[in-house]
């Protein structure tokens, strides 16, 4: 069952017929059936055929427009899958990535950190997987420590920080990025302490640092890093980037920048 768009327009629908494909809410049925209706006269359909091929495409344009909200919903930083990701390039050994890549932690509320230097491929990791669990069907929330910072002040005037916690965590992964590279706000540590409590055994978190948690006491009050870590290593796989900075390589290589004309 093939569906071809004629080089003239096809002709538009009966009104009462739009009118009920609208009152349903089928945009993306009604946007080819012009085009299915004057392909099953021509290719003489049967009717259950005619039905298949509406009902199909309304499923899938809805599976489209659903991805696109869980993905803008999620506040990705750069949009980066494992599409550009070169597997042997990262020091994070490959059965690791590939177990991770099953998202089976996800499901079992399970933490991921990712913590090394600057440079080696945390946060794209990171990126690269939640893309893929957005693609999955799952929820995520993308934050920095700032934003989370942020958060807690804008909320804290009314007394609603719980409740702002508790919509974050409508997410099935949640993601904090970039711990470590400056000293952390109190506002930004009391933010990271609730999400990861919250959270504990009820959803997933994954972490990028320049530290290990070990040493979060380094970068935040020590009452506060103590409980944070202890809540966020209890369930977590953590894999320990090493080498030079990709992003530094590529630059010395001149594959930072498109050649000029």
């Amino acid at each position: 069952m093939s569906i071809t768009t004629a080089n003239t327009t096809a002709p538009a629908l009966p009104t009462d017929l739009e009118a009920l494909m609208r009152q349903l809410k089928m945009p993306h049925a009604r946007a080819i059936a012009p085009d299915v209706l004057a392909t099953a006269r021509a290719q003489r359909w049967e009717p259950a055929e005619v039905i298949k091929a509406l009902l199909a495409e309304e499923t899938k344009g809805r599976a489209r427009s659903m991805l696109a909200t869980r993905r803008k919903a999620a506040g990705f930083p750069t949009g980066k899958t494992f599409a550009l990701w070169d597997e042997a390039a990262s020091s994070i050994p490959a059965p690791t990535q590939q177990a991770l890549r099953t998202l089976e932690w996800i499901h079992r509320k399970e933490n991921l950190v990712v913590c090394g230097p600057s440079g080696t491929g945390k946060t794209f990791f990171l990126e690269a997987l939640g893309q893929q669990a957005v693609e999955e069907g799952m929820r995520v929330a993308w934050f920095t420590l700032e934003d989370l910072g942020a958060l807690i002040r804008s909320h804290r005037a009314d007394d609603t920080v719980t409740r702002a916690v508790a919509r974050i965590l409508r997410a099935d992964l949640v993601v904090v990025d970039d711990i470590g590279l400056l000293a952390v706000a109190t506002d930004a540590a009391e933010g990271l302490y609730r999400v990861v409590d919250a959270a504990y055994e009820k959803r997933a978190v994954a972490v990028s640092s320049n530290l290990h948690p070990a040493g979060f006491d380094e970068l935040m009050p020590k009452t506060l890093a103590t409980a944070t870590v202890d809540r966020l290593l209890h369930h977590a796989h953590v894999c320990q980037t090493t080498g030079d900075s990709i992003r530094l390589t590529q630059a010395l290589a001149g594959k930072g920048v498109m050649p000029l004309n």
